[in-house]
């Protein structure tokens, strides 16, 4: 891949992000998700931790949730919704951009990215965690000619005019801080709902989600309800071989 001198610019500068927010930089080697996981209990909230990489826009952010674990996931779908609004700032227009349950972000029916949740071992189901790490990827290019049965797609090739890191990070920070602005006066169950909204659908099925995270899905079958615990730890966007996005 011949990285542009616009590219490396973008890299070279720091993301200017809104009150209250402070920046990690690494390497491009470094791993953004793990390493706010290690600093979360004394970095505070709304640390963000940026790994410099011109494949993979790569970030994590540190939450500190008031609520008690099983309620406090939610806050997955709300960095979720900010990831999705921070991308269509960027996108083309008409392109349609959707979720795959749990964690998955689909441009355009293929995959781009998806996020991440953690919270502290051992901490409770009925406890309020002293932290939460929401961690995001999305691909900036495949670096790979596309081959038939690819399930993956990247910015670059998808028509976006510049790919541009660091204005994705900055969008992301914005729209995240307007989600928590929205939980706050309308409640939880209007960031769920709003993820809904986007959610990749199959035809004569409705969806919903519990209060602790879990998603119903009703047919003409019966009524299943899927784990969000379980969904959360299989990261099945990830290609932990090569630690981005499934092509």
């Amino acid at each position: 891949m011949v990285v542009s001198a616009r590219q490396s610019d973008d890299l070279r500068r720091e993301p200017v992000l809104p009150p209250g927010f402070s920046l990690v930089g690494l390497r491009e080697s470094g791993d953004a998700f793990a390493h706010a996981c290690t600093i979360a209990s004394h970095a505070g909230a709304a640390t963000l931790v940026w790994t410099r990489r011109f494949d993979i826009i790569e970030f994590a952010v540190v939450l500190e949730p008031e609520n008690i674990l099983a309620e406090a996931r939610l806050a997955h779908y709300l960095a979720m919704n900010a990831l999705a609004d921070a991308l269509a700032v960027h996108s083309p227009p008409e392109r349609p951009i959707l979720f795959r349950w749990p964690d998955a972000l689909i441009y355009d029916l293929g995959l781009i990215g998806g996020g991440r949740l953690a919270w502290p071992e051992g901490c409770g189901e009925d406890e309020v965690p002293e932290w939460l790490v929401f961690g995001a990827m999305l691909r900036a290019t495949t670096m790979t000619p596309f081959s038939p049965g690819d399930v993956g797609v990247g910015m670059a090739e998808e028509g976006f005019e510049e790919v541009d890191a660091v204005d994705l990070i900055e969008a992301f920070a914005r729209h995240l801080m307007l989600g928590v602005t929205r939980w706050q006066s309308d409640g939880a169950r209007a960031t769920a709902l709003r993820w809904l909204d986007r959610l990749d659908k199959v035809p004569g099925t409705r969806h919903g989600i519990e209060p602790n995270g879990d998603l119903v899905v009703t047919t003409q079958a019966g009524t299943e309800r899927r784990s969000l615990v379980e969904a959360l730890g299989r990261t099945d966007w990830l290609d932990r071989d090569s630690g981005g996005p499934k092509l």
